[in-house]
């Protein structure tokens, strides 16, 4: 029993000392046999205790053994091509971005490089400065314009005891007033002439600027008597309901331009 066991041993020995083109019965080993590592054709034992046993090399893939999944190789040691690269994000590709994150129109979305904004943001206005009719029980007759300045609200008398409310920028700390006045004039994108004393204040402002979008007296204006004091639109619309200006009463350029049709030359305004 002990010499059959013995020659089995030693058969088996033989046969992996062979490697494994024996093993096969062809005396030579398959091009694509997987057994066989592409790098250095050397028999592979499949690692473990057997290639420590046949070879002395140390099948621990930290320590120079064999290494399966190296790129370009499958599990076995197969020649494979290696992916050309990601496919495109399908989320990405629904937003109009393609390959490397750049936008359709070549623009570069990643990487650190800022866009330029499609459009500047809207700053949202406080749904309670927005134009709205409300309740009025004064002693004013209707067509008289109120401003609240604590309030921020400029309030035009109707009939039957009703009022039309609309959100107002007035002027910061130091430029507040108080007062009756008249609506002396009216104009449509009005130019605006700086006064000598806010150009003492502001040497950088320009002397006169024609009326349009980019004036900062907006789409309307409504002239208060002889001072420097209008109600007039903006082309900044986030500052209703703040105290930003010089004085002036600010309004949303369609609030005012609301609020021309409705006024008269010679009104009354009321500040309070």
């Amino acid at each position: 029993m002990r010499s059959r066991l013995f020659v089995s041993l030693l058969a088996l020995s033989a046969a992996l000392a062979a490697g494994p083109s024996l093993a096969q019965g062809y005396g030579r080993a398959p091009v694509d046999d997987p057994m066989t590592t592409a790098s250095n054709a050397r028999p592979n034992y499949g690692g473990g205790f057997i290639e420590l046993l046949m070879t002395g090399r140390d099948p621990t893939p930290s320590r120079g053994g064999v290494v399966y999944n190296r790129p370009g190789y499958s599990a076995y040691g197969q020649s494979a091509r290696p992916a050309a690269g990601y496919e495109v994000d399908p989320f990405e590709q629904a937003a109009g971005r393609g390959r490397g994150g750049v936008n359709a129109d070549g623009r570069v979305a990643a990487l650190g490089q800022p866009l330029e904004m499609e459009r500047p943001i809207e700053r949202m206005i406080d749904p309670r400065f927005r134009k709205q009719e409300v309740a009025y029980d004064g002693p004013h007759k209707p067509g008289t314009i109120i401003i609240d300045t604590p309030q921020r609200f400029l309030f035009l008398v109707q009939p039957n005891g009703r009022a039309l409310r609309y959100g107002i920028g007035v002027g910061r700390p130091g430029f507040s007033w108080a007062g009756m006045k008249t609506v002396s004039r009216k104009a449509e994108w009005p130019n605006w002439t700086p006064p000598p004393e806010m150009l003492k204040r502001r040497p950088d402002l320009p002397r006169f600027m024609p009326g349009g979008p980019e004036n900062p007296m907006g789409a309307r204006a409504l002239y208060l008597g002889s001072s420097l004091y209008r109600i007039h639109g903006t082309n900044e619309p986030h500052t209703i309901g703040q105290a930003v200006s010089s004085g002036c009463i600010r309004m949303t350029n369609d609030d005012v331009t609301d609020l021309y049709e409705r006024v008269r030359v010679g009104a009354k305004v009321l500040v309070i």
